[in-house]
């Protein structure tokens, strides 16, 4: 179980690859305590919004902070002005993530740019526990975080972008479980447990031919162009 504060420190390294090659004005929604900086230009001009008191550190670390929710602040924010906006782990919170995902049209520039991920409901553990121990728990971290308002799978992330008006740049999978070592789920999962899910994991990527390979994968991370008119 993650330590709260552990969430607000996090680089997001995993999801740098998503990140587009130009950009200069950036908005992190959830910033934290400004970590993901790390991963941006250094010449970029670095805005955050952050809710938690973790935004007191951010604002140490970035050019300015918004304390408080994206709707709360929104009136706060330039209109077509940031070219990239960061939303890691962020819009499965929102109460409307297609209000969201609309009303932050007005504030990127035209072709700008939304960079993030969200989690996978249908990640192996997850299936494991609704399918086989017919449970459904809700906890402090993960995919089941209580905190979670929306849920997405990569089919209806892809449908959602699509809906509101986003050309798809990149979109896929990230932090497999086949990935981790074993040895690291036998201490998080108990032994034979680990050993189980794992091989139940191999069982429906191979029984399926790949068409449940999504299952793999903890988090979508995407990169999606903002586009003036529905297609």
């Amino acid at each position: 179980m993650l330590e709260q504060t552990q969430y607000y420190q996090f680089t997001r390294s995993d999801v740098s690859e998503f990140l587009p090659n130009n950009y200069e004005k950036v908005l992190e929604i959830g910033c934290g305590e400004g970590h993901f900086k790390r991963n941006l230009n250094e010449s970029s001009e670095v805005w955050g919004i952050e809710p938690t008191n973790a935004a007191h550190v951010a604002s140490k670390n970035l050019y300015k902070v918004l304390h408080g929710y994206y709707q709360d602040v929104y009136d706060e924010l330039p209109d077509n002005y940031f070219d990239l906006v960061v939303c890691n782990d962020v819009i499965e919170h929102m109460n409307d993530h297609d209000k969201f995902l609309k009303s932050i049209k007005k504030k990127i520039t035209e072709n700008g740019y939304i960079v993030g991920s969200i989690p996978n409901v249908r990640y192996i553990y997850n299936l494991y526990q609704l399918m086989v121990n017919k449970e459904w728990f809700y906890e402090d971290s993960g995919v089941l975080d209580r905190t979670h308002l929306r849920f997405f799978t990569e089919k209806s992330l892809r449908r959602t972008f699509n809906e509101n008006g986003y050309l798809i740049e990149k979109l896929h999978g990230i932090n497999s479980e086949l990935t981790k070592p074993l040895s690291v789920n036998i201490i998080k999962h108990k032994s034979i447990k680990a050993i189980v899910k794992r091989a139940l994991l191999l069982l429906v990527m191979v029984g399926t031919f790949g068409f449940w390979n999504d299952v793999q994968y903890l988090q979508f991370a995407f990169r999606v162009k903002k586009q003036s008119k529905l297609a």
